[in-house]
């Protein structure tokens, strides 16, 4: 039989019991819908969590810190043995070296100190925090008020909306206007000339002041840790913040150093070019004596975590479609039952029972085509409905809107391929059975 013939067969008997299959198909349709509507929102909220990473800047950075001196504290980290000598400096050598690495961009520390502002004659207790230059493009400024700084070098200042709240009761009023910044300043002194007011370690702590010009007013709390900035609700440039040489926590440490005048890091964050070459600038800083850590480690386990969602919800949705299979056979069975006389003809003609079986298959794979298409159709309704009431509710919280349902293509000829063939296999059984009828007995039958 020829599969032009084939196919006007098929279309016919299609159209002959239109109500029945019509009912098949959409059962399919269903079946494909939800299906296409669980995993277009497991791969939003996968998408949704990798596009929040990758703007903040962490998937291109490194978090380094000085390797602990006690014996296995870091050694998950490390996946290698400890050494059992002193820890090596994280000094301003130590990020020249690390600068000087291939594919890193920049290296910087994280500056955080205590401190007190005035404004309008009022002192208010804050935390400062340094901010580099890349970090203009991270999400935590596209909200912001007001601007970011103009340049590495300027004296402004960023505030975050709960310090700028406490400054004032308009808080956009502020921008544009001058604090004064009050802060200590660690400054190294000769062992020679310390005095009562100097460490007998080599360093002095003198009380400074700096004016600084608001330039914006931040929502949300930038993220602290790599990349981050140290939950600083007052932030400067980090150009400006190393010029203070204020005092900070790990200046402690350094007391208990024999050359604490050789002033050390408590972390260093380093930005490479590209996600692709971060394992190679981790093994070399952890070749250097060095912990370090990168985002991009914990995203693999964030993507096994995605990967086992997207199964289940696999799993699922595919559940509608095992049970819309079964209403296939019930309807390629009753066609046999109708069918029986038609069969019998064809086979007296000369038609063989592989063109019965593919003539089956053919109607078994125009509906799981057709039910596919819809489905698909419907299932990207439905993740449309789910974002408009998701950003809804959103919208009235003030919070803004999201993307939580993504259909990419590879999802939609995934799912009408699965379609036919769970279609398919489910034509097998009527298929082989109306193979198997005797004509003879097939022409009996009225």
């Amino acid at each position: 039989m020829k599969t032009r013939d084939l196919a006007e067969l098929a279309g016919r008997n299609l159209r002959e019991a239109v109500l029945r299959n019509s009912l098949t198909t959409l059962g399919i349709a269903v079946g494909v819908a939800s299906l296409v509507a669980m995993l277009s929102l497991g791969v939003g909220l996968q998408n949704l969590a990798t596009d929040r990473l990758s703007r903040s800047g962490l998937f291109d950075a490194i978090f380094v810190t000085p390797r602990s001196n006690f014996p296995g504290f870091d050694a998950p980290a490390r996946q290698a043995p400890v050494p059992t000598g002193p820890a090596a400096p994280l000094d301003e050598d130590a990020r020249k070296k690390m600068a000087s690495l291939p594919n890193v961009a920049e290296v910087y520390p994280e500056i955080r100190f205590p401190t007190e502002i005035h404004y309008d004659g009022n002192p208010y207790a804050t935390v400062v925090a340094g901010v580099s230059p890349s970090a203009r493009s991270d999400g935590a400024f596209d909200d912001m008020k007001g601007s970011f700084f103009s340049g590495p070098a300027a004296n402004e200042a960023i505030l975050q909306i709960d310090l700028a709240r406490q400054l004032s009761t308009q808080p956009d009023s502020l921008l544009g206007k001058e604090i004064v910044l009050r802060y200590a300043e660690r400054q190294a002194l000769p062992p020679e000339r310390g005095d009562k007011n100097s460490s007998p370690n080599g360093y002095s702590i003198v009380p400074r002041e700096e004016k600084l010009r608001i330039v914006g007013i931040v929502e949300t709390e930038p993220a602290a840790g790599i990349g981050g900035f140290g939950r600083g609700r007052l932030l400067i440039p980090l150009q400006v913040a190393e010029t203070l040489r204020a005092a900070q926590t790990n200046d402690l440490r350094d007391l208990l150093r024999d050359t604490p005048s050789q002033h050390s890091y408590e972390s260093l964050t380093i930005r490479v070019n590209g996600t692709s070459h971060v394992k190679d600038v981790e093994d070399a800083i952890k070749k250097m004596d060095f912990t370090a850590f990168s985002l991009l480690d914990a995203s693999r386990n964030l993507s096994i975590v995605f990967a086992v969602f997207d199964l289940f919800l696999g799993i699922f949705g595919s559940l509608a479609l095992v049970v819309a299979s079964l209403g296939i056979i019930n309807t390629l069975v009753m066609a046999i039952l109708e069918r029986r006389r038609e069969i019998g003809v064809l086979k007296a003609l000369g038609a063989a029972d592989r063109d019965i079986r593919r003539l089956f298959f053919v109607e078994a794979g125009a509906m799981g085509l057709l039910g596919g298409i819809f489905g698909v159709l419907l299932g990207w309704l439905i993740g449309r409905a789910i974002d408009f009431g998701t950003n809804t509710y959103l919208t009235r919280r003030a919070l803004p809107s999201i993307s939580i349902v993504a259909v990419p293509w590879w999802m939609v000829a995934s799912a009408i391929a699965f379609s036919v063939a769970v279609s398919l296999a489910a034509g097998i059984y009527p298929a082989s059975r109306a193979a198997k009828l005797d004509p003879v007995e097939a022409l009996r039958y009225e």
